[in-house]
């Protein structure tokens, strides 16, 4: 089971009612946040998740509406407890933006590792006390992709498909005469020297389960590519700058979209759900223009702060 909140839904500057630019995925206790706008830490004080357990921060891009709060989480972080590495990535020049916000903060209890993504994958394994790199294909259950999409900042898109272990076959582990000692390795996906025989995982576990798939696509226009990079994804979260199909102009001038734009985007990528977020301050209302979305796809809705989302695995 995954939870997931949006922590703030408006972008260029925090309002009375909103917080900047946030999203935070919970998955099994270990959490992933997306942007870190003015105002994150207060908003996950609300939900009461925790800072200890943040072990990635995705930052799609520079400006300060998605960056500003971070000196404040990296300090409350390392005050909460937390001594394990935690990563930070983003695009080509986010290293040098995160240490010169990070000036404040010159002892910290954990390392910082940031890594600058260039439209490629990263693979992470993660337990109940941390997530960490792995080179392993067939250990990691988190597969984090990057996009680069067009925005007045080198901007990236992120995709995260959580893997789901396959099951444990009885029926498969007899019939390949694999001794039952090894039947607890083997389903964790270790390969075992026994007794002068090689025994790998698939001799005991079933086909590859179906994961789940998060997109999450902010501060670009609808570039073509993007369709293909949230294929068939069951949670799609995008901007929504604009309401208003009249603020198409705005929208191609300051490079964002409008909900019919990232409607759009979810019918041809074949998302199961779409949710629309990092809406203009001057949209106070955002809702009242959700139909201009759900008249592309139905499955549309509009975020607010704290909204929390629940997906499960299906069998």
């Amino acid at each position: 089971m995954i939870d997931l909140c949006v922590l703030g839904t408006t972008g260029g500057m925090p309002m009375v009612d909103k917080y900047l630019s946030a999203t935070l995925i919970n998955i099994n206790g270990r959490k992933i946040l997306i942007d870190c706008g003015e105002g994150t830490q207060v908003a996950m004080r609300k939900i009461g998740w925790g800072f200890k357990s943040v072990d990635l921060i995705c930052i799609t891009h520079s400006h300060g509406d998605h960056t500003i709060g971070l000196p404040g989480l990296i300090s409350i972080m390392g005050n909460s407890g937390r001594t394990e590495k935690v990563t930070v990535v983003g695009p080509k020049g986010i290293k040098e933006i995160v240490n010169g916000l990070n000036v404040i903060n010159p002892y910290l209890p954990y390392e910082l590792e940031i890594i600058e993504l260039e439209n490629n994958d990263l693979k992470f394994i993660i337990d109940k006390n941390n997530m960490s790199l792995c080179e392993d294909n067939n250990k990691c259950n988190l597969i984090l992709s990057s996009l680069e999409v067009e925005h007045s900042a080198k901007c990236l898109s992120y995709s995260f498909y959580i893997k789901r272990r396959p099951r444990f076959s009885v029926e498969k582990a007899s019939k390949n005469n694999v001794p039952k000692p090894l039947w607890s390795k083997l389903q964790n996906q270790e390969i075992i020297n026994y007794d002068n025989k090689i025994y790998t995982p698939d001799l005991v576990l079933d086909n590859a389960r179906k994961g789940i798939k998060i997109s999450y696509v902010t501060d670009t226009r609808p570039i073509s590519a993007i369709p293909e990079f949230i294929k068939y994804s069951d949670l799609f979260i995008c901007e929504g700058t604009y309401g208003s199909d009249e603020d198409i102009d705005k929208a191609i001038k300051n490079k964002h979209m409008t909900f019919r734009e990232s409607a759009t985007l979810a019918l041809n990528g074949e998302c199961k759900e779409l949710i629309l977020t990092h809406f203009s301050p001057a949209l106070s209302e955002p809702e009242s223009f959700v139909d201009n979305a759900k008249q592309v796809f139905h499955n549309s809705s509009v975020a607010y702060d704290g909204l929390i989302k629940t997906l499960k695995f299906i069998d």
